[in-house]
């Protein structure tokens, strides 16, 4: 089962958004920077398409 997150539709503090972009930037995978967030990947993948990154696939 998928890990439950807490924070559910809490909105993005910019700090939170800068980290997106550092790690999306480095070539982190989703999954990693979800966990990084602690944010599904659903949310990091939406914001990211909102701000126009691209997020490595996984390998």
């Amino acid at each position: 089962m998928a890990e439950r997150f807490e924070r559910h539709r809490q909105p993005w503090r910019p700090d939170e958004i800068q980290k997106l972009h550092t790690l999306a930037k480095k070539g982190m995978a989703l999954k990693a920077i979800a966990k990084a967030l602690t944010r599904s990947e659903e949310s990091v993948k939406a914001r990211a398409k909102e701000d126009g990154l691209s997020i490595a696939k996984l390998h």
